[in-house]
């Protein structure tokens, strides 16, 4: 069994981990191909979970050619998500305060590693009421290499000033977890658009349907040795 007592951080992916935004993103890109007279399958959108603007823009070149307008197209598509973010808001994903207080319960640090750009994230947390929740951000214009590479948990421990080791990942997305897992934290996985890999169930310390169960988890497991 994996050893609690050495962790001292959680570190939240964002989209569809602690926002419920997947579904808004999807219906964005499919608004904007549709206006392109472009196919793009629900397929095509898990394809891009999890990854940043850079690692997007290299993906859909592969699939539409070099000549494809990904600057244009993305810049569409984000006009549409705010035009439903207008209308809808962003909401929390079920269970996520339930998390958050659970976290705090046990005096654990918090941080969000996420592909999202630092404003836009910020943007995301204000909009879902999050504001002030978290000690530390990641974002991802702020590395070099997205997910499934390492680097925005080894930035997320760094702002933390602990060793990866000493931090839980949670994490809904396949490039996710095994970014997580290549950084050496360990992965609890809570999917969300679509079920985990068999090489993300692998690299995972448990998968869990929702952030209740998630809340429940981390008390029962590392309760009796927090502080």
């Amino acid at each position: 069994m994996t050893d609690a007592r050495n962790i001292h951080a959680v570190v939240l992916d964002m989209d569809g981990l602690m926002l419920d935004t997947e579904g808004m993103s999807y219906l964005g890109w499919v608004r904007t191909f549709a206006e392109w007279g472009l196919p793009f399958g629900k397929d095509r959108f898990l394809g891009l979970v999890g990854l940043n603007v850079a690692d997007a823009r290299r993906k859909m070149l592969g699939w539409y050619g070099p000549d494809f307008p990904f600057d244009a197209v993305y810049a569409r598509k984000m006009i549409h998500v705010d035009d439903i973010i207008a209308r809808e808001g962003i909401s929390q994903k079920p269970g996520l305060l339930e998390f958050l207080a659970a976290v705090d319960s046990l005096g654990l640090s918090k941080a969000v590693a996420t592909s999202t750009a630092r404003e836009r994230a910020m943007y995301k947390l204000k909009k879902a009421v999050l504001e002030g929740r978290l000690d530390a951000m990641a974002c991802g214009d702020e590395i070099s290499q997205g997910k499934p590479a390492p680097d925005i948990f080894l930035l997320a421990a760094r702002l933390l000033h602990l060793p990866p080791e000493e931090c839980l990942a949670l994490e809904d997305s396949d490039a996710g977890v095994m970014a997580a897992q290549s950084a050496g934290m360990r992965v609890v996985v809570i999917p969300d658009v679509k079920p985990p890999s068999l090489e993300a169930r692998a690299a995972a310390w448990k998968v869990l349907p929702d952030l209740y169960e998630a809340a429940e988890f981390i008390r029962r497991e590392m309760g009796s040795t927090s502080n």
